[in-house]
């Protein structure tokens, strides 16, 4: 609760228009970052009171300056902000504010949470059972299939998978939880609307229908290289833990993982092909003890005491009891490396022509995939 500046008495909700054009506001503001937003939010209740507040009032807020409270008080540009909300209305976006219940839980309990959320899609309260999968877009088939797999067995072990909509590691992560039907979350480092990469809309679009792309940014902002740091920080703050599938000696994914150590999460890591420098950033964060080696699903579930999933439960993908006596050969042939199909045919004795129609089977009912040059692995 705050008053205004005429006096009367003002209540922040969720759903409150003037709060949110003035929470809007204070975001359009030059120098005002989400670190400042929050010391002025503490200070004065609410986003209305802020920008009704006097320049002296302002100034002594820490980290606040006077021009800094100049630039507040003299913000004028609410066709800016009216633009944001007409815009958000038009793709079915919504601001979700601090104290909205469906701001993420965990977001609210690392020292730099984000001052507003815009979100495409849904929240909802089982995504505080959320786990993190990263990772370099210069990955390997074997990384993506990786991040793939850990995804489905998440998601079938009740968790929501969070990453950042990134080619390589965060696509195929992405990916992973909506084949198994799965929700999933993507953080953006620009706006909601401004799909980055752009090869991923069709793919963004499915994230939406099965969860929600959240950015901290206004509608438009552009994927500024200096961004993604930021964005890192909220992958991380809003789940139990961080899952590394291939990193190189450097890049977004290890900010991540060492964003979640500062934030007391979790850090896990898929050990790589010491022949791969794709594998360099994951194989050393497990040798310096900076995240545990994990080998399925069931080393995360243990690492955080919790329980498998029940094993077959109903809705999860077909299992190969449902399988005619040709695609029981062809799948119990498989494994998780890929093989040409003419090593394939050689080893079940099927034809080629006959395997590529029943791995065509297979590969619809969601336990085989079919990598470039005719070579099959299982899911």
């Amino acid at each position: 609760m705050s008053r205004d500046a005429d006096g009367s008495v003002h209540r922040a909700g969720a759903d409150d228009p003037r709060e949110q054009r003035a929470l809007i506001g204070l975001s359009l503001v030059n120098g005002v970052g989400a670190s400042r937003i929050r010391a002025l939010l503490a200070q004065f209740g609410s986003a209305t009171a802020v920008m009704s507040a006097p320049r002296t009032a302002l100034t002594r807020v820490n980290g606040v300056g006077p021009q800094t409270a100049a630039a507040i008080t003299q913000f004028d540009d609410y066709a800016a902000v009216d633009t944001q909300l007409e815009r958000a209305a038009q793709l079915g976006a919504t601001l979700i504010m601090p104290w909205d219940n469906r701001f993420p839980t965990r977001l609210r309990q690392i020292y730099d949470p984000p001052a507003l959320l815009w979100m495409r899609g849904t929240l909802t309260p089982a995504d505080d059972r959320a786990l993190a999968i990263v990772g370099t877009r210069r990955c390997t088939d074997y990384g993506k299939r990786q991040a793939h797999r850990f995804a489905q067995a998440l998601v079938q072990a009740g968790f929501t998978v969070v990453s950042g909509l990134a080619y390589g590691i965060d696509g195929a992560a992405h990916r992973g939880a909506l084949d198994a039907g799965g929700r999933t979350l993507a953080v953006l480092g620009s706006g909601v609307n401004r799909i980055y990469p752009s090869k991923h809309k069709r793919l963004a679009q499915s994230i939406i229908e099965q969860g929600a792309v959240l950015s901290e940014y206004p509608l438009d902002a552009p994927p500024d290289a200096s961004n993604f740091p930021e964005r890192n920080r909220i992958v991380s703050g809003m789940t139990l833990g961080t899952l590394v599938v291939e990193s190189h000696r450097e890049g977004g994914a290890l900010i991540t993982a060492r964003m979640a150590v500062e934030q007391n999460r979790e850090v896990f890591a898929v050990p790589g092909d010491l022949g791969r420098k794709a594998a360099v950033g994951t194989n050393r964060l497990i040798q310096r003890g900076h995240a545990k080696l994990v080998l399925d699903v069931d080393d995360i579930l243990d690492e955080l005491g919790m329980e498998p999933a029940a094993p077959d439960a109903p809705g999860e993908a077909p299992t190969p009891a449902s399988l005619n006596a040709v695609e029981q050969r062809l799948y119990e042939a498989l494994d998780s490396d890929p093989v040409h199909i003419d090593a394939l045919c050689a080893d079940t004795d099927i034809d080629p022509s006959t395997a590529l129609v029943y791995l065509l089977s297979l590969e619809f009912k969601g336990l085989v995939r079919q990598m470039a040059g005719k070579q099959f692995y299982r899911v």
